[in-house]
């Protein structure tokens, strides 16, 4: 894992987009997994403005969503369908079969995270995963456990997570989230790790331990050879 401390959320922002901007000029048909939250905002919006300029780079991507809020609908401002609808998907032009995403309101979410895994199975690794820091050291709904799930499963949500900025106007607050499993994201050829917001100072100090382990998902990260870590100084 490479290490880079930014001055600001800003720079932060920037350097990490222009690490996946010179991946994108010499691969076009790159798949991205997005996160969602604070963190990835303005790498995101960096990408919109790219596109605005340079939309041939961006006909072949993508995008695979890393996890969404179970029993939360689509249309919910909260949910992660929402914000990677408005954030990428259509500022970007993504054609629905350049974009694959959890069903929230499925009966049955093991069904659902079967058939995401299923498509997951018959691609690729995928290029790039794009990754926040939870408080708690989660990846995705990959939360703190004994032993971690490989595969896209339903995930009892940690009370960190359920505390987290997306959920607090939330009129009934999920239980139960929906990811990629730690396999997929392991499985990527390249990580950008977005590591900013406030009250995780002990979490990233944890982190630079490299010690691993399952109580903190994050930091298998170590075991990646290609992971760049980009921390907003603010946040420490």
């Amino acid at each position: 894992m490479k290490i880079h401390y930014c001055t600001d959320y800003e720079e932060m922002s920037q350097a990490a987009f222009e690490s996946f901007y010179a991946g994108l000029k010499t691969s076009p048909r790159t798949s991205i997994c997005a996160a969602t939250g604070h963190s990835p905002t303005v790498f995101y919006e960096k990408m919109v403005a790219n596109y605005q300029e340079q939309s041939e780079l961006y006909n072949a991507l993508q995008v695979v969503q890393l996890d969404e809020w179970f029993g939360v609908s689509a249309d919910d401002p909260n949910s992660c369908e929402h914000y990677i609808q408005n954030k990428i998907v259509l500022p970007l032009n993504i054609t629905e079969d350049r974009y694959l995403s959890f069903k929230s309101d499925a009966t049955e979410p093991e069904a659902e995270c079967m058939r995401v895994q299923k498509e997951l199975n018959k691609r690729e690794p995928l290029d790039v995963c794009i990754l926040g820091l939870g408080k708690n050291g989660h990846l995705g709904f990959n939360e703190p456990a004994a032993i971690l799930s490989d595969v896209c499963h339903r995930s009892t949500l940690s009370e960190a997570s359920m505390q987290h900025s997306m959920t607090k106007t939330m009129t009934h607050k999920p239980q139960y989230g929906l990811t990629l499993g730690m396999k997929d994201i392991l499985r990527s050829k390249k990580i950008i790790l977005l590591v900013t917001g406030t009250g995780k100072e002990l979490t990233i100090k944890q982190l630079l331990t490299q010690k691993v382990t399952s109580q903190l998902p994050v930091s298998f990260l170590w075991n990646h050879p290609n992971v760049e870590c980009y921390i907003d100084s603010e946040s420490l």
